[in-house]
Parts: C-alpha cells; sequence; structure tokens
C-alpha cells in the first residue's frame, strides 16, 4: 500500500464536472493497493496518517498532528503511484493491484479513516477521471510504502 500525503489549505476534486470532496486545513491522501496489501497496511497507514506530527504548533514547528488541529482529509485512489519507470519511458502498473481487489481495500480504507478522523472524510471516485485542485501548504509532501512497514506479507 502506497500513500502520498500533503499538508493543504484547502483541496478539492471533481468527477463528470461534479465536486465529489472538498475540504479546508488538512491532508490530501492519495492511496494506492497492492495485491498483497491486507488489514495490517490499512490499519498502519490510518494510525500514521492521523497522527504524522506534520503541521505548525505556536512556534511554527511542525509539532502537531491532523487531531490535534481537527483537520480535515481528502482521500483519491491513485494506482499511479505503483508506476514502476525502471525500463522504457512508458510506466508499467503491474504492481497496483485490480480493481476487484483494489475497490474493498479502497472502501475499508475509507470506513477506517471515517470512523478515527477528527471531522470524516471527503473523497473521490474509485476508477474515475478525477480533477483534483490544491493548495500545498509548506509544502509539505509525506510518502509511506506499507511494505517498508508491515513485515508479514503474504
Amino acid at each position: 500500500m502506497r500513500v502520498l500525503i500533503q499538508r493543504v489549505s484547502r483541496a478539492s476534486v471533481v468527477s463528470d464536472g461534479v465536486v465529489t470532496g472538498e475540504i479546508g486545513e488538512g491532508l490530501v491522501v492519495f492511496v494506492g493497493f497492492e495485491e498483497a496489501d491486507n488489514l495490517k497496511d490499512i490499519e498502519y497507514a490510518v494510525k500514521k496518517i492521523l497522527n504524522l506530527r506534520i503541521f505548525d504548533d505556536c512556534n511554527g514547528v511542525m509539532n502537531v498532528s491532523l487531531i490535534d488541529i481537527l483537520g480535515e482529509l481528502l482521500v483519491i485512489s491513485q494506482f499511479t503511484l505503483h508506476a514502476q519507470t525502471r525500463k522504457g519511458n512508458r510506466p508499467s502498473y503491474v504492481k497496483a493491484a485490480p480493481p476487484t481487489i483494489a475497490i474493498p481495500l479502497y472502501e475499508k480504507f475509507k470506513e477506517e479513516l471515517e470512523k478515527a478522523s477528527p471531522k470524516g472524510i471527503q473523497c473521490g471516485v474509485f476508477g474515475a477521471d478525477m480533477k483534483v485542485s490544491l493548495i500545498n501548504n509548506g509544502p509539505v509532501t509525506i510518502w509511506i510504502d506499507t511494505n517498508e512497514y508491515t513485515q508479514d506479507k503474504q
């Protein structure tokens, strides 16, 4: 499971001309899944996303979390996070889970974030062509690959 997190002042996502998600201060979370991903990956990512101390405290130091600031979340599925670019110029996506596996993982990921998040979540549309607008605050962009942290993949 790969997650790309961007700290934002505001963000929105549009699909088929309709705004499907919009937030103020918080995080945009782009997420992509592999076939081997499981509940442990989701639990790890959710805990990490909500507790990363990447918001400024009163001294301007990144020392507080999304939970601390009661920030918002915008979740966007993005299989291209699993692009492999070692050979040639056309990325390969063979590591990305097919929709039959990715959709249930995505739904579970959203469910777990919704339960634990201070303000719930906003979302894009899985598999849709989306237009994402955001103001990256900092900029702060964090990459998490759960394969680096969850060693019990099967």
